[in-house]
């Protein structure tokens, strides 16, 4: 495959969309590996924010495996994180002055709010609601020192 020189962005994105894909299939075996749902919720929202067109679609790739895995409704990751990054990221920004509560806020945001948006579809489209177990208040705190980190 050919580049142009003038093109720099690199094809690393696409080993890393291979990697995610393993490790997903991984947590969906063993449950102590956590889905980083926040993760991408940050990574995301940081795409968005540089406006980077192809790590966005990367990320959508990312997010439809682990739709794919743990059985949510196709997209729906999509439109929640983009929901998320438009109406409530910008609040918890203005409202919050340290950069750990900011965290700790997407982290839960990341989960507790996904929670809540697949309830609330569930009640428009009549869906069955979704499961609750007790991972995720693991998957929380993981995920918030690994977001802690970025």
């Amino acid at each position: 495959m050919q580049r142009s020189i003038t093109y720099k962005n690199p094809l690393a994105p696409l080993l890393y969309v291979a990697l995610f894909a393993l490790y997903s299939s991984l947590s969906s075996i063993y449950l102590f590996l956590p889905p980083l749902l926040a993760v991408l919720f940050i990574v995301y929202a940081n795409a968005l924010k540089k406006e980077d067109f192809s790590l966005v679609v990367f990320i959508g790739i990312c997010l439809v495996i682990v739709e794919a895995n743990n059985d949510y409704p196709l997209f729906s990751t999509i439109m929640y994180f983009t929901l998320a990054y438009k109406f409530i990221m910008p609040k918890i920004e203005q409202n919050f002055n340290c950069n750990s509560c900011v965290k700790i806020s997407y982290s839960l945001l990341g989960y507790i709010g996904y929670y809540l948006f697949l309830l609330i579809l569930s009640e428009i489209f009549l869906l069955p609601p979704p499961s609750v177990n007790y991972y995720i208040i693991y998957y929380i705190v993981i995920e918030f020192f690994l977001v802690s980190l970025l």
